[in-house]
């Protein structure tokens, strides 16, 4: 078989090296891939939002099956140009990617069909905005409403703080098109919990819970960031949560969905808030999260490839989705300066018998060395039997990795740890 996986970052490289244990796969191309994961697939430079240029590549190459992994190219149609060309996917059409593509559209959704989510109200006028933070109660959280690389999201402290949020994306454009509506809503407390699901849009199996760390600076400091590590399982996700999630979050997501004409087949990431009066989902994203996957495919005892072809084949529910009983931990090594300016070009040092433990992200190919490309540049993998052995052994793995202007949180965790 021949696999297509479009995106090109950690969280690709994770599902490559995991689709790769597959037998039936002879040739697996990451589009456009990074200069890291040229061992684990064949890159093609295509942007992973050229849908013409993807869909004319996997027609040329007769592909067999597309795994499509960023949010850009499911809320574009990626997924719709591949099928009508008669390609099986594993991702959203994007009538359904739309939950993460509007963040006006999740929340109108969960409060249409009761799903327990953070109070709000949206807003595609300024004056409108601005009149309602006068009384609005503050801390308050304002949101892009459309993509914005994980960026677009801002918990402001005061009334001062919000009022220049909602300038800066409205008048401004900070966030382009994606910030000409906002979404003003409650500022919740509590632990956060990131579920990833598989779903064929009939039934959701939920895989192993992750924390996620994504402030740039140690105890939780300075600016957000995609992500600078996860460890998995979540120990604030009991399974007396889990069960309350499946019936009052997951489920219901699924059915609402469907009610809406809007089917949902693939991953659906749940990112949700452990509050005093129960679970609250913050987010929704169409696709694998980026680092949790990094450590909840390594702990995926079953076939990966299996599972999202009975996803696309509408068959889950008869198929076996087992996860390991196990700890993972996954340390992100990324460029000094990041989530701001940093330089790139320097030389990256894996030792050979630890490679299969990283993922690379922001890496490229120059005069045949794997150098830095991005802000996050790998991310340094541990399984272990507990938790404390995983986080040990994943910042054993970053001792052992080289490369200029290297930058990395020392206490991802420790929160988990701790409780």
């Amino acid at each position: 078989m021949k696999i297509l996986v479009v995106g090109g970052g950690g969280r690709e490289h994770a599902i490559i090296k995991k689709i790769k244990e597959n037998k039936n796969v002879t040739e697996i191309f990451a589009l456009p891939g990074n200069g890291g994961m040229t061992a684990d697939a064949t890159c093609v430079d295509i942007k992973a939002t050229d849908l013409d240029s993807i869909v004319k590549f996997a027609v040329d190459n007769a592909v067999d099956y597309a795994v499509v992994a960023p949010d850009d190219p499911l809320v574009l149609g990626c997924v719709d140009a591949l099928e009508e060309k008669g390609i099986p996917c594993f991702g959203p059409r994007a009538c359904a990617a739309i939950i993460e593509g509007s963040k006006a559209f999740s929340k109108k959704l969960m409060k249409k069909y009761g799903i327990p989510t953070a109070e709000f109200e949206v807003f595609s006028d300024l004056n409108e905005a601005l009149k309602y933070l006068e009384s609005a109660p503050i801390p308050t959280v304002i949101k892009a409403d459309g993509l914005a690389l994980g960026k677009g999201v801002i918990i402001c402290q005061t009334r001062e703080e919000a009022v220049s949020a909602v300038t800066e994306m409205m008048a401004d454009g900070k966030f382009g098109d994606s910030g000409k509506t906002v979404v003003i809503e409650e500022f919740l407390e509590g632990p956060e919990v990131s579920v990833l699901s598989f779903t064929d849009g009939k039934c959701v199996v939920p895989m192993i819970s992750s924390m996620d760390h994504k402030r740039a600076g140690d105890n939780d400091t300075g600016l957000n960031t995609g992500g600078m590590g996860t460890v998995a399982p979540n120990p604030y996700y009991t399974p007396e949560i889990a069960e309350r999630c499946m019936k009052e979050i997951f489920l219901p997501t699924i059915n609402a969905m469907t009610a809406e004409g809007r089917t949902f087949k693939g991953c659906l990431y749940f990112g949700l808030m452990i509050t005093e009066k129960g679970p609250k989902v913050i987010e929704y994203n169409c696709r694998f999260g980026d680092p949790e996957t990094q450590v909840v495919l390594p702990l995926l005892e079953s076939d990966l490839l299996t599972v999202m072809m009975a996803v696309t084949e509408e068959k889950l529910s008869e198929t076996e989705v087992k996860f390991a009983d196990k700890s993972a931990c996954c340390v992100i090594m990324a460029s000094e300066g990041y989530p701001l300016s940093y330089e790139k070009g320097f030389e990256i040092n894996i030792p050979e018998d630890i490679s299969d433990k990283v993922y690379v992200a922001g890496a490229a190919l120059k005069d045949g060395k794997v150098v830095t490309a991005g802000g996050r540049v790998l991310g340094a993998v541990e399984i272990a039997d507990n938790l404390k052995d995983a986080v040990d052994g994943a910042y054993a793995l970053v001792d052992k990795i080289s490369f200029e202007n290297a930058y990395w949180r020392h206490d991802i965790g420790q929160r988990a740890l701790k409780a």
